[in-house]
Order: structure tokens, then C-alpha cells, then sequence
């Protein structure tokens, strides 16, 4: 597939089928390409927690859900045979902004404008999800309620030290799988949002 179709054919999918696991060697892919996200200083500072049995899905949305019945879009989701969970590392990043070749001699994290930790493994799940769309796949990504971090992080072992900056469902996409009420917002035109030469 042309990279323009893979961009153009990229929307959240919020139903699976359950019964068509994601193949091992397109799994790979998936995580093949996400280390290939730019990152501040080549810091490479995140994870990638894979979650792909039943027993592991299910604790998962036991960790990060209430335990009453779920509506329908949790429902659908559940479906999601392989759950991807990235994290950023933002120590990775002060510390290699510390190193005699970037000029700090500190770990000031006030030197960051913005949390490139988060930015950064956020283009690590971007290239995850167009990757999905690649190998004819749907996929989502959604968040971690704040309030369920740490169970997330019980649950798995995770260390402190990492943050989930949301999770990458992906599945071949199921029969109920409907266009969000969002959409009809409409997407806002080139001409909208590009300011050329000055605001």
C-alpha cells in the first residue's frame, strides 16, 4: 500500500473480530517499526508492554476499568485480540541530556519546553497504528484513566519510572464496528489549521 492510502485509510476502529489473532510475525512488524519513532538526543526513552493472551487482556481491563457491566464501546473493544501499552521514560531523557556531548551538566527537567519523553513515544504509537493500517489491520489508541495507572502498574510489574501514555488496540476489525459520533464534526481543512509566514 501506498504510504498516502496507509495515512488516508487511518481512523481509530473500535470493534475486533475475536476469533482472528494478530500474527506473530505482523505483531513484530508493529513493534519493528515503533522503535524507529524519532526521539530527543536518540534517547529512546520507552517500553512497550504486549499483551496478547486472554488471561493477560483480562487483567488489563480489570486493572484499568470499573468492574460494573461495560457499555458498548468497552464492550467492542474488549475484542482487541493484542493490546499495546507504551510508556515513556522520562529519566532516559534527562539523563541523556546530562552527557558531555548535549552541554547540561544537570537533570534539570525546567530546561524542557515540553515532555518530548511523551511526544516522542506518542510517534512510536503513531507508527504502530499506520503500520496496522499497512497490514490491513484496524487499530485505536485510547488512554489509561490516572486513577488506574498504578493498578496498571501493580498488575504488571511496571516500575514507577515509567508512564503509559495510552494503549494501542489492534485487531482485524469486527462487524460492529461504527464511525464515532466525532467524526461528523467533520476534519478541519489544511486552510483551517496552517498558518503560513505568520499566524
Amino acid at each position: 500500500m501506498e504510504f498516502g492510502e496507509v495515512v488516508r485509510r487511518r481512523r481509530m476502529v473500535r470493534d475486533y473480530d475475536p476469533d482472528r489473532p494478530v500474527p506473530a510475525e505482523v505483531r513484530e512488524r508493529l513493534l519493528e517499526h515503533a522503535i524507529r519513532a524519532p526521539s530527543a538526543g536518540f534517547s529512546q526513552g520507552w517500553a512497550f508492554l504486549v499483551l496478547e493472551s486472554g488471561e493477560e487482556r483480562a487483567a488489563f481491563w480489570a486493572a484499568t476499568t470499573d468492574s460494573g457491566t461495560p457499555d458498548g464501546w468497552l464492550t467492542r473493544m474488549r475484542r482487541a485480540p493484542l493490546l499495546i501499552v507504551p510508556f515513556s521514560h522520562k529519566e532516559a531523557y534527562l539523563d541523556r541530556y546530562a552527557e558531555p556531548d548535549k552541554g547540561w551538566t544537570d537533570r534539570d527537567e525546567a530546561r524542557w519546553p515540553v515532555p518530548y519523553w511523551d511526544v516522542d513515544t506518542g510517534m512510536a504509537s503513531l507508527l504502530v497504528l499506520l503500520t496496522a493500517v499497512d497490514e490491513g489491520l484496524g487499530a485505536c489508541f485510547f488512554g489509561v484513566p490516572a486513577e488506574r495507572v498504578d493498578a496498571l502498574r501493580e498488575t504488571f510489574g511496571v516500575p514507577g519510572t515509567h508512564r503509559p501514555v495510552g494503549v494501542v488496540a489492534v485487531g482485524y476489525p469486527g462487524d460492529g464496528d461504527r464511525r464515532s459520533p466525532s467524526l461528523r464534526r467533520g476534519r478541519r481543512g489544511v486552510e483551517e489549521v496552517v498558518h503560513r509566514g505568520r499566524w
